[in-house]
């Protein structure tokens, strides 16, 4: 049916402010504040978390098992639902209640978190989209329904809901290293996330009457209680992510027989659930090195038009994961092959489930996607632990431990773009890449977006890299960010903001910090020094709940450098790089100036060095009559600076001396031979952006060569406005080009140029001399001039 557009025209009136953080200490100073380390910035490091990074040795974190069973209405579209949850108190606190995410209540009309954004009278829309304001809000039929929840033995637990929380108030005190057992039985309507939106819910296909069900966020789950923050019971809006507590799940879903379920972790029974050819074409895709197809395309069609009444339990488990999530069909073609981990040697199935709609994308490049994708991030972090690893196409992107759910489809006569295909294969590896980011290294998503989006976004790059050395990245090299990083200031805020918060958010929680880490990688660190500390910050915080600073301490603590300016202006700053080349000089020497000519300086004679001002502790110590001072009491100390600070020697100290000094040795015939054609360049820099960076020259020469040199960002250090680089070349630069592969995010380049043919180029000259033997000055030694020992004529 075609939807009737009507189109409103509507005034419209705007205005926008913002004003981002400033965290520096001295922000008048001319130099020091980008240099200032964290400091109090930082948590205070404990037994916890160690000052370097690493847990500490008292560090501790709960944990949750879940045992559950589904029943999937494909009729109603609804789930039905029974959890009994082993919790496991390992904190040195006493625990008198707990909390549980109710995130289906993000789809209730009434329940849902109540974030309001701020909104605005559209200049145009359509009848869809108008609607009469409601007020008082109905209820909408969505979000979860408690049926009953019971300790182990089937008591009443008090419990309250609190929109997308609950707290469930404990019989009685839960002490450190003991468990509690609890059971939930619930249901909710299923959500069509295609119009509702959302991470789970399930897809309608018209053409064949049927449903593509993702199942994420379905069950209620455990919140965490951590030594960081307590318990993370922040109210889900559907836009910060999820903060989950490890444990082992074993899950029973109940579904039409026709239907192919897929699922964290691993089929218990597909000797139930499978044809006998399914079963054999499984058992061959485990050692097979190319996808081979489990649920054939031709099988899936055939599904497609028979929807049958029987049922059948799918179960799954898993272990030391921190959530799960499964999806069903009777649409799906289902492929695997198996792949090895060279770190750790576990072999993986790596699978991909899809409706006909993607065959002709994903049969080709899903499941090796996912198998490269495994493999690389293993390279760069932690060896893949778990058993499986699963692609689902389902015109979305949403990550869970040992499956996620991507895009592609191709057009219905199977052709497909190249810009389909590249964000097919991006979405897939981002997404698979996500059981590294965080569901192993687990950190809080609904505080921290950028510790989940980012660091995955910087692996996911390094590992297109890998895929395609033509892969169009859209996401980690320095270049793609300038975009963002030139907006107004009132439209940016730093990293370091909370999930909620954020206005740019693909850019703040995804690019931008994926784009510091490989600034760090490439440019600021190196590969070899980045790469140790990164796979270092991985390993200490596999199956643990990291901190931002415990990235940034484990990043400096492996590494050996000095990084805090770097995270104080990337992740806490909003400021940009903008590096200009505001002046080069250019002088060559003076070969036939005679060293012989005397230099005159005149000058006068030092008055006493003594203080002009007569402090109180003088005058007091003066006073005191029981202070004896030691030059007063030994004559043999009292010299002419005793007397002349006293007045007692008489000094002209208006008389100016004349010294001449001798400039240096001539230069002989071999000298000037070697120095003819040396050029220098003085190159000074201002800092128009405000974000300290290394300065990164190419250096193209009259003949056609180049040479490169950086310094590293630390010359900015005792002036954060202006610095200048001296050069001396034997033949002449033509030109000179500041960051000439774009690796610092500059947002200027126009002013990163200099041309020799530029207008107002001048060459001056510079004196040069041989230097003397034993010239060097001797610290204390004598300054050659005249003292007023000397003028008195005294000794």
């Amino acid at each position: 049916m075609k939807l009737k557009v009507v189109i409103l025209s509507l005034s419209v009136f705007a205005y926008t402010g913002f004003t981002a953080q400033n965290i520096q200490n001295n922000p008048g100073s001319n130099h020091g504040n980008r240099f200032e380390q964290l400091g109090t910035i930082l948590p205070t490091p404990n037994i916890y978390r160690t000052a370097s990074g690493a847990p500490g040795h008292g560090y501790w974190q709960n944990r949750a098992d879940y045992n559950i069973t589904a029943y999937l209405d494909e009729d109603k579209r609804n789930l039905k639902g029974s959890e009994t949850v082993t919790y496991y108190n390992n904190s040195p606190d006493d625990l008198d209640y707990i909390w549980l995410q109710l995130d289906e209540n993000e789809h209730s009309s009434i329940r849902n978190a109540g974030y309001d954004t701020s909104s605005v009278l559209r200049s145009s829309t359509t009848d869809q989209q108008l609607k009469v304001s409601e007020l008082p809000v109905k209820d909408n039929g969505y979000g979860v329904s408690l049926e009953k929840v019971t300790d182990a033995s089937g008591n009443p637990l008090k419990y309250t809901v609190n929109k997308t929380m609950m707290r469930i108030d404990l019989p009685k005190i839960l002490k450190k290293g003991e468990k509690f057992v609890f059971k939930v039985d619930w249901n909710y309507n299923i959500s069509n996330r295609m119009k509702m939106g959302g991470r789970g819910g399930y897809e309608n296909f018209p053409e064949d009457g049927n449903d593509l069900y993702t199942m994420t966020q379905w069950y209620p789950r455990m919140c965490v209680y951590s030594d960081f923050q307590g318990w993370q019971n922040h109210q889900f809006t559907g836009r910060g992510e999820f903060a989950l507590v490890f444990g082992d799940f074993k899950v029973s879903m109940n579904v039409p027989s026709d239907h192919i379920v897929g699922g964290t972790g691993e089929c218990k029974n597909y000797d139930q659930v499978l044809t006998s050819d399914q079963l054999s074409r499984y058992r061959k895709a485990e050692n097979a090195s190319e996808p081979i197809e489990i649920v054939t395309l031709d099988e899936a069609k055939r599904a497609e038009k028979n929807h049958s009444k029987q049922r059948k339990t799918w179960v799954f488990e898993a272990k030391d994961v921190r959530d799960f999530a499964w999806t069903s069909s009777r649409k799906f073609v289902w492929d695997g092959m198996r792949v090895t981990i060279p770190e750790n040697n576990n072999k993986v199935m790596a699978m991909s489930f899809y409706p006909k709609e993607s065959y002709g994308l994903y049969r080709k490049f899903s499941t090796k996607a996912v198998a490269h994708t495994i493999k690389t991030y293993s390279e760069f972090t932690i060896p893949y632990p778990y058993p499986v690893a699963q692609s689902v196409e389902a015109a979305n992107g949403m990550e869970y431990p040992m499956i996620c759910f991507n895009f592609g489809r191709t057009e219905k006569d199977g052709t497909y773009s190249e810009g389909t295909k590249n964000g097919m294969l991006g979405v897939i590896i981002h997404e698979v890449g996500h059981n590294f980011f965080p569901m192993i290294i687990n950190s809080d998503e609904r505080q921290w977006a950028w510790m989940d989006e980012g660091l995955n976004t910087f692996t996911e790059y390094l590992t297109e890299e890998k895929w395609d050395n033509k892969f169009p990245s859209k996401r980690g090299p320095a270049w793609t960010i300038v975009d963002y990083m030139k907006l107004p200031k009132d439209q940016l805020e730093p990293i370091m903001s909370n999930s909620e918060n954020i206005v740019q958010y693909g850019p703040n929680a995804y690019s931008k910090p994926a784009t510091g880490l490989n600034i760090l990688r490439e440019t600021i660190m190196g590969r070899e020094l980045f790469d140790k500390a990164f796979k270092t910050y991985a390993k200490r915080w596999a199956f643990k709940h990291p901190e931002p600073a415990d990235l940034f301490r484990t990043m400096e603590d492996a590494s050996g450098e000095d990084l805090d300016w770097f995270w104080r202006g990337w992740f806490y700053g909003t400021d940009p790089v903008d590096i200009a080349i505001d002046k080069v000089t250019v002088a060559v020497p003076n070969l036939e100036s005679d060293p012989k000519a005397a230099a005159e300086v005149k000058y006068q004679v030092e008055k006493p060095l003594v203080n002009s001002f007569e402090d109180l502790s003088k005058i007091r110590n003066r006073e005191d009559k029981n202070i004896k001072f030691y030059v007063d009491g030994d004559k043999d100390v009292q010299d002419f600076y005793y007397r002349y600070d006293r007045g007692q020697e008489k000094v002209d100290n208006n008389k100016e001396y004349t010294i001449k000094t001798e400039a240096g040795l001539p230069l002989d015939a071999r000298d000037k031979e070697k120095f003819k054609n040396i050029t220098g360049y003085q190159i000074d820099f201002v800092n128009k952006g405000g974000l300290v960076m290394p300065i990164i020259l190419e250096f193209t020469f009259e003949d056609g060569s180049k040479v490169y040199d950086k310094s590293a960002a630390q010359i900015w250090r005792l002036n954060e406005q202006k610095v200048s680089k001296t050069y001396y070349f034997d033949k002449k630069v033509k030109s000179i080009q500041l960051d000439p592969m774009r690796e610092t995010a500059d947002i200027d380049t126009t002013n990163n140029f200099w041309s020799s043919a530029g207008t107002g180029t001048e060459t001056s000259k510079f004196q040069l001399f041989k230097q003397k033997q034993g010239g060097g000055s001797v610290r204390g030694g004598s300054t050659g001039k005249v003292n007023p020992m000397q003028a008195a004529g005294k000794s």
